[in-house]
């Protein structure tokens, strides 16, 4: 079954306005970033404790707040995680794990002996492991996109490697200005969500790619106009493109809806990261080869 068939869009010539949308998104991303001083990491980056709390009844954050708060911990961060009678608790690294978790619960069984809960899980990461798997995600998404653009050079050309990096760097930079504009944190599994997101965006414009290359080789070299091979070549590409993203895209809306609430900030990556990387090889990927070929003409 196919879908968009034999269509006539005229897409490259409305590349100036994805551009411009492009950047308008860009733009806000890197504001919303400036305004939080940077993504907003979760424990596993920043380091510190955490304890999750499942309690018979639903309780209110401020009711916990209230409780340890006679212990000195007001400055932690409380949050529901899942549903109205779960809670995760966040401290700092300095705190004893052990000793921090006993005094929680202690101060909110005395707070609120009507509620009972019980302990699902408590953690702690060190400042250091956490500053150091930073770094380590960073350079994982940085030489990800040296080794694509290598391997575009080798199997395209030079200006074809620059328009996928730049949809890549396109995409990775959104997602996560928009988790910037959502106040979400950066987790290790949000990491993972970007660095499939910059397999599939990219995927999806190789797919374009090769029918551009088709399409040149098969154009005469006195009449071939590069603006239509492009358009037509993504026209061409157009069904499988849609059909893939949208069936992909179905799964990943289920996974964020029923896969609970240690996977949906993942599955809300791969939502954005889907419809984005769809987005940007369609209006950035390939427009840039034919900016950059008149560029060099």
């Amino acid at each position: 079954m196919q879908f968009f068939t034999d269509t006539h869009y005229n897409i490259v010539d409305k590349r100036k306005m994805g551009y411009i949308l492009s950047g308008t998104l860009i733009l806000l991303s890197i504001i919303s970033l400036i305004i939080h001083g940077g993504p907003k990491y979760n424990i596993d980056f920043t380091g510190g404790a955490l304890i999750q709390l499942k309690f018979d009844k639903e309780v209110s954050i401020q009711d916990i707040r209230s409780a340890i708060s006679s212990i000195g911990m007001k400055e932690a961060e409380i949050k529901h995680f899942g549903a109205p009678n779960e809670v995760a608790i966040r401290v700092g690294a300095e705190f004893d794990l052990e000793t921090v978790s006993h005094n929680i619960e202690e101060a909110i069984r005395k707070a609120m002996p009507d509620n009972a809960f019980e302990e699902q899980r408590t953690e702690k990461v060190g400042p250091k492991v956490g500053h150091e798997l930073i770094i380590d995600a960073f350079l994982a998404i940085f030489w990800s996109m040296i080794l694509i653009l290598f391997y575009i050079m080798w199997r395209f050309e030079f200006r074809f490697s620059i328009g996928a990096i730049v949809a890549l760097v396109h995409d990775v930079t959104i997602t996560i200005g928009l988790f910037s504009l959502l106040d979400i944190e950066i987790s290790a599994p949000i990491i993972a969500a970007v660095l499939t997101i910059v397999g599939y965006s990219l995927n999806d414009t190789i797919v374009v790619y090769d029918r551009i290359r088709e399409n040149m080789k098969s154009s005469s070299k006195r009449t071939a106009n590069i603006t239509e091979i492009v358009n037509r070549s993504i026209n061409e590409t157009l069904s499988r493109t849609i059909m893939t993203s949208s069936t992909t895209l179905f799964v990943v809306i289920i996974l964020y809806f029923f896969g609970g609430e240690v996977l949906r900030t993942f599955a809300l990556a791969l939502i954005i990261g889907i419809v984005i990387g769809t987005y940007s090889s369609i209006f950035i990927a390939s427009p840039i080869v034919i900016d950059w070929k008149f560029k060099k003409a």
